[in-house]
């Protein structure tokens, strides 16, 4: 089964937070614009799964927008889930969720916007059937978690490393059986992961503060020189455009004053 019950998030610290009413209204309204968008493409053309993203921190000084992202797909009662990987709070653990839009975009954002991005059809089909079947969601998925796991490592396993290799599963079921399997493959489809400046200091105080935070996977040779290679939602949008697997990114804005 998926978890559901223990408090978790990604991206970002678990300080004790009380959600205000404010937060919670924005939340749930950007969650209904995603699914007046999401409702609009399948109406459409059919459309079932999509690439959800959201910010949940900060990222501006990497040069990055968005920090987190989940499969969004349309059920046969016809509502819509999203298959994510969220990081128990206080710990280095991570597992899978399957959440309704609203709890997607409770967790307290950073900024209320989110990017939707429609893979093409048989990149859909292939995925839908992996993201409906709990184990096949599970197949790929590892319990320790680094926010800033190395993209081509095995030790650790961060959110949207776990749904980009998860995709890599979907299309090449035959084949891909392994998370090193799943990033050879992506390593063929020209995938490149972003390159995040760290230095030493910053290594050593996240390291040290937070148990979701760990750098040890990396080669020496680019921890060292302050490359820090991981899977962004930034970097799989660019790689889906580049490759053709999906349509344009499209942007949703909350509006002020709603």
């Amino acid at each position: 089964m998926f978890i559901t019950a223990a408090p978790a998030h990604a991206g970002r610290s678990c300080e004790a937070q009380k959600p205000t009413a404010e937060s919670i209204d924005r939340g749930m309204r950007l969650a209904q614009q995603a699914s007046e968008a999401l409702e609009t493409e399948f109406k459409r053309d059919g459309s079932r799964v999509a690439m959800l993203g959201r910010a949940g921190q900060d990222l501006g000084k990497y040069g990055l927008r968005y920090s987190h992202l989940g499969w969004a797909y349309r059920t046969p009662e016809g509502r819509w889930r999203v298959a994510h990987k969220l990081n128990e709070c206080g710990t280095a653990d991570g597992y899978i969720y399957r959440q309704g839009l609203g709890e997607f975009f409770l967790d307290d954002l950073w900024r209320y916007e989110a990017v939707l991005v429609v893979p093409k059809p048989e990149v859909q089909q292939r995925l839908l059937s992996v993201l409906q079947d709990n184990r096949a969601a599970r197949t790929l998925q590892h319990k320790p978690y680094s926010m800033v796991s190395y993209v081509w490592g095995g030790k650790y396993q961060q959110s949207n490393q776990w749904a980009l290799e998860t995709l890599a599963l979907a299309m090449e079921p035959a084949t891909v059986r392994t998370r090193s399997q799943a990033q050879a493959w992506l390593q063929f489809k020209g995938y490149e992961p972003s390159t995040l400046r760290i230095g030493p200091l910053t290594r050593l105080g996240g390291r040290a503060t937070r148990a979701n935070i760990a750098f040890d996977d990396h080669p020496n040779e680019k921890r060292f020189s302050d490359r820090i290679e991981t899977v962004t939602v930034d970097s799989v949008m660019a790689w889906m455009q580049r490759t053709e697997m999906a349509s344009r990114p499209a942007v949703l804005v909350l509006a002020v004053g709603r």
